[in-house]
């Protein structure tokens, strides 16, 4: 285990540091339990650079967003803040809240006593988890600080577009010869006009962006021990997007009845039973600022994001396998037939998702 003392001194932490352990399973960030001998300790991680490669920016987002989700709460009459808004803690030198060593990034926040994250996909907590990103998003709808994109373009359809488009040109792992490659290709162009909607709605001034999670799993949010939701966490992907991406990335991942790997695309369904849930969740907490276009592009959303990641996949596939890792040489190919099953099937279901959205 790594020596954390030099990094944790310069913290302005509360009591002495008694241990550190790792923490959870995350796949991006490193993070570790700091155990102190007065209060409930301290979550400490170290920022993956590779990934998220302005820091300054990344804290930025979520210092401006925890402090106006602290400030909604108060205003709202709310207790025990520190349980439902993370708390950054500061340098004991400034008011910074990340420190670069010299070779990697850390930050730490408050430890949220007695609470808990779930693995479970089922309809309570589909429900659950769209009403606390609903009202993730609708405290945050008239924040006023500028926030920046964390990841750049990471929801932009039309650059996923031409992406595919130059990956296909150039056909570096020599692997568009197949008749699959080529149907695949030829399938994903059918539907390009429609997947990027989006943007061409925000040009013609109809569609805003709005502050969003854009990681919308049911995980990344904390409960407590008696049910409730406390907070939502894992906030380095806070930045401007469109609701689609909070509302369909969710979807893409807990209504599809299988892994996104699973071979057997004849398994791939999208579940209504998930998506009625989260709807009903997202739409009760969201529908104060959500405007008509939003709602009824929503159906939309949830077919955007497995089109979206087939396409991602299948870029990485014709590239040779250089972005996603894999564990044998199709299975980004996999991936992609699971994704476009997954689109047909939600595509299929359009209009009775419209038909559930408006009697909301």
């Amino acid at each position: 285990m790594k020596d954390f003392s030099n990094i944790l001194s310069r913290f302005a932490l509360c009591g002495n540091v008694t241990g550190v352990v790792p923490l959870g399973k995350g796949l991006i960030n490193d993070t570790y339990k700091v155990n102190t001998d007065e209060g409930p300790g301290y979550v400490l991680q170290k920022i993956n650079h590779a990934i998220f490669k302005d820091v300054a920016l990344l804290q930025h987002n979520i210092e401006c967003v925890t402090r106006h989700i602290r400030g909604f709460l108060v205003a709202s009459g709310e207790g025990d803040l520190d349980r439902k808004v993370l708390s950054f803690v500061p340098l004991k030198d400034s008011e910074q809240t990340w420190l670069h060593d010299g070779e990697s990034y850390w930050r730490l926040s408050q430890f949220i006593l007695d609470a808990v994250t779930v693995e479970t996909v089922n309809p309570e907590y589909s429900y659950f988890a769209g009403k606390a990103f609903g009202e993730f998003e609708a405290m945050l709808a008239d924040i006023p600080d500028t926030l920046g994109e964390t990841i750049p373009d990471f929801h932009n359809m039309e650059l996923r577009a031409r992406q595919l488009r130059e990956a296909a040109a150039a056909n570096p792992a020599g692997r568009m010869g197949s008749e699959e490659a080529i149907a695949i290709l030829q399938e994903m162009e059918c539907h390009m006009e429609y997947a990027c909607t989006a943007e061409r709605l925000h040009r013609e001034g109809v569609l805003p962006k709005r502050i969003c999670h854009c990681d919308t799993k049911v995980n990344n949010m904390m409960f407590d021990k008696d049910g409730s939701v406390l907070c939502v966490i894992d906030l380095d992907t806070v930045m401007p997007s469109y609701v689609f991406s909070d509302y369909g990335d969710f979807l893409r991942t807990a209504a599809n009845a299988v892994a996104e790997d699973d071979p057997d695309i004849g398994k791939v369904e999208f579940d209504m039973d998930i998506f009625r849930a989260f709807t009903k969740g997202y739409i009760e907490s969201a529908s104060a600022f959500l405007t008509p276009v939003e709602k009824e592009h929503l159906p939309y959303a949830a077919a955007l994001f497995p089109f979206m990641q087939a396409v991602r996949f299948f870029t990485d596939y014709i590239n040779g396998d250089t972005y996603y890792k894999t564990a044998y040489p199709e299975h980004n190919l996999v991936r992609t037939r699971n994704q476009m099953a997954l689109f047909r099937s939600v595509m299929a279901r359009r209009e009775e998702m419209s038909d559930f959205i408006s009697g909301l």
